[in-house]
């Protein structure tokens, strides 16, 4: 009896570990939301409800404490302008408290995604804890990222107007000055758009290296800036089109009750109403579209996030040999090893990294050779490629079959080993004839007497 224990099958992973086309990336976007729905579409959606009515109450008892003391003010009172600008920095304030609090679920979903996938590439499904446990100590970094594309935003934004309150200002603010200012805000937004597309695909995969990889946010831009190289068209395509699905998808959930509550709202009440019925009604009929607005934007961030960590996980298989690492540490957690001995399947080889030099373009249908793949200590083929290994002589091996032990007799020392495939220059000896014996004595089992 054999002394080898039978093992399981490794788990199909929900991710393709091998390098993945454009359309394989845009469908794995969608349908990898269904691998956790509850961890990420629940805990997404439920965020950015949560947050959103936090907003809404905070602004409606600013407004209206603003509103309030404002009223209470005398008019020409010494005290009304310090009471306004007071009442106007309280009111900055609580917006930019709020701006933080988005930023920071922003942060936290894009590495609860980048976690999410990196485990559904081992083939498992991970609870929310294992997911924070990862994001955790990137949480920071995600949140200063985040802050540093909005920083970066203000400040176009700042400059440009401050380009065309200058020009207004060095003229008078003459009406041929005003067309001058009006134009050159209208060229250089036009200017950004290009600008802030290249800017945000060449950092596309910032992330997903701040959580899987737990790198600094310095070596995270990097990164991205190179692993990008060679892949921006792709990755450009790909967030275009989850970007245009979703916004379509926003448009259709948001129009149609848009509409529905104006006509039911001017014909229930055209004049308005006192009713108390009625007025909720109203407010039921105008809130519940935007409801399911925001929902289809908690999708619209996960699945961006998914499509990102995607392209990351394809940029470092074709570039780093990722695939090779992540097939083997599946082949190895099917035989038991433990989480200490399989390691991090996604920290950086040094030897491997992609530097700043530009990839190699590979040619259409290009295969490695096999020793790239002996290199890395995993013998399995890509789909469709050719054992690593020696062909037997006019018959290729079944996929995974072991080689069978030489012939007897062994060949001679002497003997010059014969060309792969070629064919056998000496007939193979005769076997003797069943029932005849041999030189020894020695007859085949069954043989006639």
């Amino acid at each position: 009896m054999s002394g080898q224990a039978w093992t399981p099958a490794p788990r199909r992973s929900a991710i393709p570990l091998h390098p993945m086309t454009f359309g394989m990336i845009l469908g794995r976007s969608f349908s990898a939301l269904r691998h956790n729905p509850k961890v990420l579409f629940g805990f997404a959606v439920a965020v950015q409800f949560g947050i959103t009515a936090i907003a809404v109450v905070v602004i409606v008892l600013v407004a209206g404490f603003a509103a309030a003391r404002i009223a209470s003010v005398p008019a020409g009172s010494p005290d009304q302008g310090p009471i306004i600008a007071g009442t106007v920095a309280v009111s900055i304030l609580v917006g930019v408290v709020l701006t933080l609090a988005s930023v920071a679920f922003t942060s936290v979903v894009q590495g609860l995604v980048a976690a999410d996938v990196s485990f559904a590439a081992l083939g498992r499904k991970a609870p929310l804890r294992s997911l924070w446990s990862r994001v955790r100590p990137a949480f920071w970094r995600l949140f200063a990222f985040a802050l540093l594309q909005g920083l970066a935003a203000l400040l176009w934004m700042l400059a440009i107007a401050g380009a065309a309150v200058a020009i207004m200002a060095g003229a008078g603010f003459t009406d041929g000055s005003i067309g001058i200012a009006v134009g050159l805000v209208v060229l250089l937004v036009l200017a950004g758009i290009p600008l802030a597309v290249w800017l945000s695909t060449k950092l596309l995969v910032v992330p997903a290296a701040l959580v899987l990889e737990g790198a600094t946010l310095g070596r995270a831009l990097l990164r991205s800036w190179r692993l990008i190289r060679g892949r921006f068209w792709p990755a450009l395509g790909v967030m275009f089109l989850i970007g245009a699905i979703m916004g379509l998808a926003a448009q259709v959930v948001s129009v149609p009750g848009s509409i529905v509550s104006g006509v039911i709202g001017g014909v229930v009440a055209p004049t308005g109403s006192t009713d108390v019925s009625e007025i909720i009604a109203m407010i039921t009929l105008t809130v519940l579209p935007q409801i399911l607005v925001l929902a289809v934007q908690a999708i619209t961030l996960v699945v961006q996030g998914t499509g990102a960590t995607l392209i990351y996980l394809d940029s470092r298989m074709r570039y780093e040999g990722l695939d090779q690492t992540l097939l083997r540490h599946v082949e190895r957690a099917a035989l038991g090893a433990s989480d200490a001995e399989l390691g991090d399947p996604y920290a950086v080889d040094p030897a491997r990294e992609v530097s700043k030099t530009p990839p190699p373009k590979q040619p259409a249908g290009y295969v490695a050779p096999p020793s790239a793949y002996a290199a890395s200590g995993y013998r399995a083929p890509y789909p469709g490629q050719p054992h690593p290994g020696r062909p037997y002589p006019g018959q290729a091996p079944y996929p995974g079959q072991a080689r069978p032990p030489a012939p007897y007799p062994p060949p001679s020392p002497s003997a010059q080993p014969a060309p792969p495939n070629a064919a056998p220059t000496t007939p193979p000896p005769t076997q003797p004839a069943p029932g005849a014996g041999s030189a020894d004595g020695w007859a085949a089992p069954g043989a006639a007497e």
